[in-house]
């Protein structure tokens, strides 16, 4: 009997130990599954570090992108009868055998930006009595390049021409005398300008003797 009671202790004693055993594998199994679950967090910061990249070099392009249309914006625009005022002044001297007389074409930049000169401008004056056809001439042989005037700026153009009549007498004898004139930018429609004294008031009288005169090529200022 003795010998059975032992058996059965010691039989109790290997179930609890092989129990136990069961019990601390199952728990180191839990702890290193804890431990693999905390380190995962551990790779988080690192990722998110990498965000701020990402962004930042979305950033720089779209910087980029600004620039370039920046760039774009600055261009300047053609002068058009809506951003200019157009004076036609006459001569302060006559001409002689030697010298034209030497009017003005003067360009004044009334918009609040930039506007460029572009291509040719003609100029076509028709005597006020109709004793004479039309004349007209630009400046494309005379120099018709981008010319830039600053808002509030002007740029002008030399009208040469002979106001000196075959008897060399008075400028207002010659066969074309317009107290008007007509002005043609590229692209716009011809607009009237009166003709004005070369101190810039009014009553001015464009006379042309001949058939032909010069307009000169614009240089601001």
């Amino acid at each position: 009997m003795r010998t059975r009671a032992r058996t059965r202790i010691a039989a109790v004693g290997v179930l609890a130990a092989l129990s136990a055993l069961a019990l601390t594998g199952c728990n180191s199994g839990d702890e290193a599954d804890a431990a693999a679950g905390s380190s995962a967090p551990a790779s988080d910061p690192a990722s998110t570090a990498a965000s701020p990249k990402a962004s930042s070099g979305s950033n720089s392009s779209t910087s980029g992108g600004d620039s370039s249309s920046e760039g774009g914006g600055g261009a300047t625009a053609a002068c058009t009868l809506r951003t200019v005022s157009i004076k036609f002044l006459m001569s302060d001297h006559q001409a002689t055998e030697q010298q034209p007389a030497n009017g003005t074409l003067k360009f004044t930049n009334t918009s609040g930006a930039t506007c460029t000169v572009v291509g040719p401008t003609t100029v076509t004056a028709t005597d006020d009595e109709n004793k004479a056809g039309p004349i007209s001439a630009d400046n494309s042989k005379e120099g018709s390049d981008a010319v830039d005037i600053p808002a509030g700026g002007s740029a002008t153009a030399d009208i040469g021409y002979n106001n000196l009549n075959t008897e060399g007498t008075a400028r207002d004898t010659c066969p074309m005398g317009a107290s008007t004139v007509k002005v043609g930018l590229p692209k716009q429609p011809d607009t009237t300008v009166n003709v004005l004294k070369a101190d810039g008031s009014p009553g001015g009288y464009f006379s042309v003797c001949g058939d032909s005169f010069k307009v000169g090529a614009f240089t601001a200022g």
